[in-house]
């Protein structure tokens, strides 16, 4: 059976916002939907019809999208610390939240984000795939080529951990309260501001969010610090070995 590629285009919005919400990135995320795409485009004769094209593309996004985070280890794909101490506190008859303030949190877009994009890509990934994208359980076993029950944990846990993610953020907002934006609005924002390359609208909510913050500031001069140091690490004198430049002409050289 070959992939419609009416169906292909009709499934790209969703696919951008599961690929947004795997890379926490949108340049990243737009890269992986392309390269999601033409993977699917190339292999289409794979697809069998078997499931719908929805759920296959997602399937071969999550799967690039991990072969590359186990390949650069740019992002915990499981972390059990994390998972143990949410499910340890859920356990607990009296741990709980401020539900008011957690459900206001999470009717604000920048504040849900902020929350989710905190948890475990496997997590993050199941609760975004039913409770976003409108999969089902069956459907989010099958992206990701587990058993049901261990998807229907997946999605459990990502749940559970979402919620005390929103609830710590509560917390957390108390700090900065009366200030603009949230810290990971600021901090998706640094290359850009110190570039120069923000509205001038945008620059101001960004220094009026690092004026009241108690923790973004350290991190920005971090970065302007640390690449401080990347450009003074550059030595105008180094001198390519002589063996080097060799072998290197000799390349060039060959057919």
């Amino acid at each position: 059976m070959t992939l419609p590629a009416e169906r292909v285009v009709a499934e790209l919005p969703g696919l951008l916002r599961y690929a947004l919400a795997l890379t926490r990135d949108q340049d990243r995320a737009e890269d992986l939907v392309q390269d999601t795409v033409t993977r699917a485009l190339e292999r289409g004769e794979q697809f069998r019809g078997d499931s719908s094209v929805a759920t296959w593309l997602h399937r071969v996004m999550y799967h690039r999208f991990i072969d590359g985070v186990r390949r650069d280890r740019t992002d915990p794909v499981d972390d059990e610390v994390l998972v143990r101490a949410v499910e340890d506190a859920w356990r607990d008859d009296d741990y709980t939240v401020d539900a008011e303030a957690v459900l206001l949190r999470a009717e604000t877009r920048d504040e849900l984000y902020d929350a989710l994009v905190r948890l475990p890509v496997h997590y993050r990934s199941a609760v975004v795939l039913h409770d976003v994208e409108g999969l089902t359980s069956s459907e989010v076993a099958e992206v990701q080529q587990i058993s049901l029950p261990a998807a229907k944990q997946r999605l459990r846990r990502g749940r559970t951990m979402l919620v005390s993610a929103l609830a710590g953020g509560v917390e957390r907002r108390e700090a900065t309260k009366g200030v603009p934006m949230t810290c990971w609005s600021a901090r998706s924002r640094i290359d850009d501001y110190l570039a120069g390359e923000l509205s001038l609208a945008d620059r101001t909510m960004v220094e009026q969010h690092l004026a009241g913050c108690p923790t973004c500031p350290a991190l920005y001069a971090s970065i302007v610090g640390v690449t401080s140091a990347l450009g003074g690490w550059r030595d105008p004198d180094s001198v390519v070995p002589a063996r080097l430049a060799e072998q290197v002409r000799a390349r060039l050289a060959s057919p």
